[in-house]
């Protein structure tokens, strides 16, 4: 999340995916030395990279979402609130818009 949220903060929305995409195709490869190189594989610069992953403010962004997530019942990813209503884990298309129906009929 910090190699991802440094990749955001130094290259915009649109890198930002485009990491994210590359985190999720290679989970069974994830550790500090491929996110700097995936990283630079998109244009950035490696030593911004890892001034930014290092930054305290980067792993307290982090913690902060997680304790809001926590704060909120969510135990687990991926959650979707609708509406307020806490959907936990992979859940087939019935199951959201049952989820999405049911609010916008009350």
């Amino acid at each position: 999340a910090i190699a991802a949220n440094c990749v955001q903060k130094l290259a915009g929305d649109e890198m930002y995916f485009e990491y994210h995409d590359t985190l999720f195709e290679n989970q069974n490869l994830l550790g500090a030395s491929n996110y700097k190189a995936w990283a630079e594989e998109l244009g950035l610069d490696g030593a911004a990279f890892e001034t930014c992953t290092q930054d305290p403010a980067m792993a307290a962004e982090v913690q902060g979402d997680l304790s809001e997530g926590t704060l909120n019942g969510v135990s687990g990813t991926p959650s979707f609130f609708i509406n307020g209503e806490l959907i936990v884990g992979a859940q087939p298309y019935s199951v959201i818009k049952q989820a999405i129906d049911a609010q916008l009929n009350s």
